[in-house]
């Protein structure tokens, strides 16, 4: 993430499979743009099919080669922080993962993307990358 205030961002997307960066100006945009690059790769393939009211094209997965290297992809840091993101499944019409804050050298597991995007959202305002993802189950056990 490049830019962070009052809860708004800027940053860039890097894969592997890609030289130059994807460049967002918000997390439901950058939840999009990632969603969409693993329809694209085929992987990880989705628990659920999504459903439009007007028509839509499916996405046809195409064969990626990689361009990056990992070492290559860790040099490129954003401004006020950077999370590896590795998402494992894509179950119940969401993400299943894990997260690193890279400066802080924080991996957490993420049941959802809503949850990823709080726990991105908390390390970025200062909190503890947990923290709000603890906050979240303690409302939903009450």
């Amino acid at each position: 993430m490049d830019y962070y205030r009052d809860e708004k961002i800027n940053g860039r997307i890097y894969h592997r499979y890609q030289t130059e960066p994807i460049r967002i100006g918000g997390m439901l945009e950058a939840v999009f743009e990632i969603d969409a690059f693993f329809d694209r790769l085929g992987y990880p393939f989705p628990g659920t099919e999504s459903h439009y009211f007007i028509k839509h094209e499916k996405t046809q997965r195409i064969k990626m080669t990689r361009k990056l290297s990992d070492e290559e992809m860790l040099k490129n840091n954003g401004e006020q922080g950077t999370f590896i993101i590795r998402v494992e499944q894509r179950q119940h019409s969401s993400w299943q993962g894990k997260v690193t804050w890279v400066e802080e050298g924080k991996t957490e597991n993420f049941r959802s993307a809503l949850e990823l995007l709080k726990m991105i959202d908390g390390a970025l305002d200062g909190r503890d990358i947990k923290e709000d993802a603890e906050e979240d189950n303690q409302e939903r056990a009450v």
